[in-house]
């Protein structure tokens, strides 16, 4: 039914705030930006996709030429610090943007135009990381005795795709020294380090953005304790962001100054140590799960109790186990390298770190249990996606505590079990969570809702799909078949379980396909949504969908843990949960004080600076990595010129334009919505 404001609200706003393709260059609107996100890192995992299917295909046939080395290395390398850095990781930020601020009954992030910034350092930096297929060079050193580094030729060769073969090829952990000056000559994994770093500074000015947001925007009466899990996920997150990310630097820095500089961190030959870039890589590496996966916990966390018409049974469980699983995620880093040949002792402390880390991880399987039993569970797509995701990351979670067990780990480490152990953790925890959370607030994007039927036919190809292609892989690798490998004999007997998991990964290629379909169909043709097509329990909810560019048309007072439901819901003499009477009229109500606002609302005024201060950041990194020559110093100069361009027009540019200037915008037009 429609619903037209009476009145326009006033909202004083710059007039490039709503002028098309500019407003959003320009644009600070935390809603905004976690559409760009979402976009952005979708479109890096079709390409993330198209690159493991080159890979499953190559790897369908014993002794396979479809490819060369060189392109396979680049591939896998590529698939992998796309999926991370350029997809899961942006994915989450994309529903951190967007969601956080609604959860905390805010207008907006602390700081927005450093949220602008930290989207086109990380649009930048995929760009930069992007750009070595066009000016990345790749070669095997060649020694006096006429042979060539490594087992394999770096470029050439029989196959096809050998152009993929000008891209970072050390894999997406760079091990020293193979992704050295000495071993990987060229500027391939300059890229790869370069590209790294711009990418964790995004993710860096983005962390401290969520903290400070957190601890000073809650609404009026939201305690910490009355916050939604998803919102201390993401506060969670944030500081293992704050505390990994300076350690990936730090070592990423040791890599730039041994490739460009001639320092000898990681040279053994001269003193320097490899086993030290494991510890700092993996010490960042452990945590990076846990940054992957957090914001799916969140999701789900929300999702499940929806669709099962009951609290979250253990919210503070659920909460202090967060926090458990982020601070001893700092502690089992060496996990990774009990084949490293550290010492018996060290071994056998991260074992017991390994396994401890399991007891908060199991009580959030517990409580999602807890809440769904004896719940009137409504099997929506969300839902669907949700209870996929916890199944899938059970059986993750308990291929991983194997790795605790030093002589199992030994048997396993390098080897297919492992691929399949990361993939249902990180594909089937984060990514089915991310995609249950896109069926469940599309609502908030577009005011409709995704068709329920296209959406179930979403699920079941994903699901299918996914554990044929990853299943297979664990009887892979307990078979012998080494993760990393080029090719592998017929005589081996691999080949019927890799065929069958390249099946699978075309299966998932077609669900992506569907999920795309009905994601455009559903703009335009999709349900109309109203104010609760959910029957939601939290602040988020309490705007009107799609929600109005200043969020709420009054900020919210909160009394309780899920507010919205509290203020639909009474219980009778036994506990149940009883809908008042006046709940129809209470939304209603909601709804009108959110499309017209009492009072003016002033909104920040976009800004093109962060843009500008952004690109300055790859230039450098050009220029540093061509630093030999006279181009390269002058994109240095030009990028340094860029920035400082940037941040002082940043810092003389106001953030709000002033009311009864030529910069206020008319009010809004009569607002209507479907």
């Amino acid at each position: 039914m429609a619903t037209t404001a009476e009145r326009a609200p006033t909202i004083y706003r710059h007039p490039r705030a709503t002028r098309g393709l500019w407003s959003w260059l320009t644009t600070v609107d935390h809603k905004r930006i976690g559409i760009m996100y979402g976009y952005s890192a979708f479109t890096f995992f079709l390409v993330g996709g198209i690159e493991a299917l080159l890979l499953r295909i190559h790897l369908a046939q014993a002794d396979s030429e479809f490819l060369t080395a060189g392109a396979y290395n680049a591939l896998f390398t590529m698939h992998g610090t796309t999926m991370i850095f350029l997809v899961v990781m942006p994915l989450a930020s994309a529903f951190m943007n967007y969601l956080l601020p609604l959860q905390l009954g805010a207008r907006d992030v602390a700081f927005p135009r450093l949220n602008a910034l930290s989207f086109w350092i990380f649009i930048f930096g995929g760009i930069f990381l992007y750009s070595t297929f066009f000016f990345g060079t790749s070669f095997a050193p060649s020694f006096t005795d006429g042979s060539v580094a490594g087992n394999m030729p770096i470029n050439g060769g029989p196959g096809a795709f050998e152009f993929l073969a000008s891209a970072p090829n050390g894999g997406w952990f760079g091990y020293q020294p193979n992704a050295g000056p000495t071993f990987s000559q060229g500027t391939v994994l300059d890229y790869w380090a370069f590209g790294l770093q711009i990418l964790g500074l995004a993710s860096l000015i983005s962390a401290v953005n969520f903290i400070v947001t957190v601890f000073n925007m809650r609404a009026k009466g939201m305690r910490m304790l009355r916050m939604p899990v998803f919102s201390w996920t993401t506060l969670v997150t944030a500081f293992l962001l704050l505390f990994s990310l300076p350690i990936i630097a730090v070592a990423l820095f040791m890599v730039t100054f041994d490739r460009q500089f001639g320092a000898l961190f990681f040279d053994p030959a001269s003193g320097g140590d490899p086993i030290l870039w494991q510890h700092l890589f993996w010490l960042f590496g452990h945590p990076e799960v846990y940054i992957l996966i957090m914001p799916a916990f969140g999701i789900v966390s929300e999702v499940v109790p929806v669709f099962s018409r009951k609290p979250l049974f253990g919210y503070a469980a659920m909460v202090f186990s967060t926090i458990a699983i982020a601070f001893l995620g700092f502690g089992v880093w060496a996990h990774h390298m009990f084949a490293s040949g550290i010492p018996p002792v060290a071994q056998a402390a991260f074992g017991i770190g390994t396994m401890t880390i399991a007891i908060p991880t199991g009580i959030k399987i517990f409580n999602w249990l807890g809440t769904i039993w004896l719940g009137r569970l409504r099997l929506k797509t969300p839902m669907l996606f949700c209870l996929g995701m916890i199944a899938m990351f059970v059986i993750g979670g308990l291929s991983g505590v194997t790795h605790a067990v030093v002589p199992s780990d030994w048997q396993q480490t390098d080897t297919y079990y492992i691929v399949a152990h990361f993939h249902y953790v990180i594909f089937g925890g984060s990514l089915f969570a991310l995609f249950g959370g896109a069926y469940y607030w599309y609502p908030k994007l577009r005011g409709r809702l995704m068709s329920e039927k296209i959406g179930k036919l979403h699920f079941w190809l994903t699901f299918i799909g996914f554990n044929l292609t990853f299943a297979p892989m664990h009887w892979l690798g307990l078979q012998g078949m080494v993760r990393r490998t080029w090719k592998y004999g017929a005589e081996f007997g691999l080949e019927r379980w890799n065929v069958v998991s390249t099946i699978g990964s075309f299966i998932i290629a077609l669900s992506v396909l569907v999920f795309i379909f009905n994601w455009w169909r559903s703009k335009t043709k999709g349900d109309v949504a109203g104010m609760d097509p959910w029957d939601a329990r939290t602040v988020d909810w309490m705007t009107p969908n799609p929600t109005p560019e200043y969020n709420f048309g009054v900020p919210p007072v909160v009394s309780t843990l899920d507010e919205f439901w509290h203020r639909k819901y009474t219980e009778d003499a036994e506990g149940r949960a009883v809908r008042r009477p006046e709940a129809d009229e209470i939304v209603t109500a909601l709804e009108f004080e959110g499309l017209n606002p009492p009072n003016p609302i002033p909104l920040p005024r976009p800004s093109y600076f962060p843009i500008v201060l952004a690109a300055g950041i790859p230039l450098i990194s050009w220029g540093l990595i061509y630093h030999e020559g006279a181009w390269g110093k002058a994109l240095v100069v030009i990028g340094v010129l860029m920035i400082l361009v940037g941040a002082i027009g940043w810092g003389i540019e106001p953030l709000f334009p002033e009311p009864g200037t030529e910069e206020t915008g008319a009010p809004l037009e009569d607002v209507t919505t479907a």
